[in-house]
């Protein structure tokens, strides 16, 4: 699965750090001599050179997950089909309305 593009298009972004060490597969000594490599080439074609590693990664959710009674979920459910849209459309969809009505409400915002 070789590219055949001599010029690179894309700005580095910052990616001209050195690793401290060369990559074993692609024995680049750069982050972007690394990118370029796997831009060029398939994981398939290399994976007997890989190894297992355990990576500890956090990641903060950009959602939040509310409790919602089954019956409640169920109309919630029927009435996303109806309109050709997931169930987690539908919700924000029907809360950002919510909250614009609360902002623009009797008091006048």
């Amino acid at each position: 699965m070789k590219k055949n593009n001599s010029r690179r298009t894309r700005p580095e972004r910052g990616r001209g750090k050195s690793t401290g060490s060369k990559s074993s597969v692609s024995e680049a000594a750069t982050y972007a001599g690394i990118a370029d490599f796997w831009d060029e080439h398939d994981l398939s074609d290399y994976w007997g050179k890989t190894r297992s590693v355990r990576a500890d990664v956090d990641l903060e959710s950009e959602e939040s997950l509310y409790a919602v009674e089954k019956g409640l979920s169920q109309t919630i459910c029927r009435a996303a089909r109806e309109r050709g849209v997931s169930p987690h459309t539908l919700i924000n969809l029907w809360l950002q309305e919510k909250i614009q009505k609360l902002k623009l409400g009797p008091r006048g915002g």
